[in-house]
C-alpha cells in the first residue's frame, strides 16, 4: 500500500486549503488503498528536501477546519522544476525521497507551472523506473487554466473585487462634489483580465455605477483612456478604474514593471495604479485615490463564494478518487452543464493540454470599446460568485485553524541543496 504526497504551489486562494481537505479527507475513507498522506512543507521543495508533514498527527477535527480557512496550511513556494535533461539531479532526489517514504501518488495543487510540474512529475515512470501517478489539483485566482471552465480560487477574488468596486465606488460618489472624483482600484492579471472582468458585476443594467476596465488583452492607449474617465466624469461626476496588474502599452511593455523577475521567470510587476493616478491627476486635473487589492482579493475568505469554496473541495476529492481509479497525468476539470440554472460536473483533462496553456478572455466577454464586459461575460461570471460560505466566527472574528505540522522523520542520510 502506497502513500501520497500533497503539495501547494503558487500564490494561495481564499479556498485552496478547501482542496486540501477534500484530498486528505477523501485519502482516509480509503485506508486498505492509500497509506498516509504527507504534505510537502512549502510545496515542492519539501519533497526535495525530505521535509515532510504528517498529516495524520491532525484530528479529524483539525482537518475539517481547513474547509474555511485561507492561506496555504502547509506553505507553498514558487519553484518550478527545469526539464529532465536539464537538471536529472532534481528528478533523482524526487524518485529517492518517494522510494524512502512509500509515495505512490502524487497530488500538486497550484496553476499552470504546477500544471507542468506535475505532468515532469508523471513522467518518472516512464524514463526513470519509479511508478507515480501525479494528479493535477486546479488553482488559481487568475483563471487562466485550460478545459477546465473556471478555476477554484477565483470565484472569491472575483467576489471581493466586484464588492470591492461597488463600494469604494459608493465612497466616492459621496465625496466628488468637493473632493476624490477618481478611484482606481488595482487587482491581480497578469496576462488575463479574468478578476478585472468581475468589477464589472459591480454595475448591473438595473442599477448601474461609472466603472472603466483595463484588461490585459486590450492594448493601453493614453489619450483614448484619458478621454473616456473624462467623459465619464463630466457625465456621472466620479469614476472608478478597475485595472489589472498585467496591463501593456501597445509596444508590449507592462505598464508597471518593475525591473526584475521572480522564480518562475515571470515579470515582477510594481504597482499600476498609482501610475495611472498621477497620468489622470497630472493630464486631467481630477483628484484621485488608489487602491492595491493585492493578498486581500485572494485571502478574503470570511467572503468566499459559496460556489467557489464547493468546487476547491470538488477537485480534491476527484483527484484522490482518479488516481484510485490508476488515472496519472490528469487534472479534475470543471464541465459547466448550464448558466441558469447553474449546473458544474467533474470531468478529466490531460496533463499535457494544461501545461504551458494560458487561457485569455475571450473577444466577446469584453465591450466593443473595450472598456466593460458584454452580457455573455456577465453570464459567465455571476454563477462563480453567488452564494456566501462564511466561516464560523468568535468574537466577531473568524475561527481559522493552524495545524500541528509535525514532521515526517528524515530517512536519507545526503541533504538537497536547491
Amino acid at each position: 500500500m502506497k502513500n501520497a504526497f500533497y503539495a501547494q504551489s503558487g500564490g494561495v486562494t481564499a479556498v485552496i486549503n478547501a482542496s486540501a481537505c477534500a484530498v486528505i479527507e477523501t485519502a482516509r475513507q480509503y485506508p486498505g488503498q492509500i497509506g498516509k498522506v504527507y504534505a510537502g512543507r512549502n510545496g515542492i521543495v519539501g519533497a526535495l528536501l525530505e521535509d515532510l508533514i504528517d498529516t495524520s498527527q491532525e484530528s479529524d477535527e483539525a482537518i475539517a477546519a481547513l474547509r474555511h480557512t485561507p492561506g496555504g496550511a502547509f506553505g507553498s513556494c514558487r519553484y518550478k522544476l527545469k526539464g529532465l535533461e536539464e537538471n536529472k539531479a532534481q528528478y533523482e532526489r524526487l524518485i529517492e525521497v518517494f522510494r524512502a517514504h512509500n509515495i505512490g501518488y502524487f497530488f500538486y495543487n497550484g496553476g499552470g507551472d504546477s500544471a507542468d510540474t506535475c505532468h515532469k512529475i508523471s513522467q518518472l515512470s516512464e524514463t526513470m523506473g519509479f511508478p507515480i501517478q501525479a494528479i493535477h489539483i486546479p488553482k488559481t485566482v487568475d483563471n487562466d487554466l485550460p478545459i477546465t471552465d473556471n478555476c477554484p480560487g477565483f470565484g472569491s477574488a472575483a467576489k471581493y473585487v466586484a464588492i470591492s468596486t461597488l463600494e469604494g465606488t459608493l465612497d466616492v460618489a459621496s465625496m466628488a462634489a468637493t473632493s476624490t472624483k477618481v478611484f482606481v482600484f488595482e487587482v491581480m492579471g497578469r496576462h488575463a483580465g479574468w478578476i478585472a472582468a468581475a468589477g464589472g458585476l459591480a454595475s448591473p443594467e438595473d442599477c448601474p455605477i461609472p466603472v472603466v476596465i483595463l484588461f490585459p488583452e486590450i492594448p493601453f492607449k493614453q489619450d483614448e483612456f484619458l478621454d473616456k474617465v473624462k467623459s465619464v466624469v463630466e457625465k456621472e461626476g466620479h469614476c472608478c478604474v478597475v485595472v489589472s496588474e498585467g496591463v501593456k502599452n501597445p509596444d508590449g511593455k507592462f505598464l508597471a514593471d518593475a525591473g526584475y523577475r521572480d522564480a518562475f521567470g515571470h515579470t515582477q510587476l510594481g504597482g499600476v495604479a498609482p501610475v495611472l493616478a498621477r497620468m489622470i491627476h497630472g493630464e486631467l486635473g481630477f483628484r484621485c485615490h488608489w487602491a492595491v487589492a493585492d493578498y486581500l482579493q485572494r485571502s478574503a475568505r470570511h467572503i468566499a463564494s459559496r460556489t467557489d469554496a464547493e468546487q476547491a473541495y470538488a477537485v480534491g476529492k476527484a483527484a484522490v478518487e482518479m488516481a484510485l481509479a490508476g488515472a496519472n497525468a490528469v487534472m479534475p476539470a470543471i464541465i459547466r452543464a448550464s448558466d441558469d440554472p447553474y449546473r458544474w460536473e467533474i470531468g478529466q483533462a490531460p496533463l499535457d493540454q494544461v501545461a504551458n496553456v494560458e487561457k485569455r478572455m475571450p473577444k466577446a466577454f469584453i465591450s466593443r470599446e473595450g472598456y466593460g464586459i458584454t452580457e455573455e461575460c456577465r453570464r459567465y461570471l455571476v454563477p462563480l460568485i453567488e452564494g456566501e460560505d462564511y466561516p464560523p466566527y468568535s468574537r466577531g472574528i473568524p475561527n481559522y485553524i493552524r495545524l500541528k505540522n509535525r514532521p515526517v522523520a528524515k530517512i536519507l542520510k545526503t541533504p538537497f541543496r536547491l
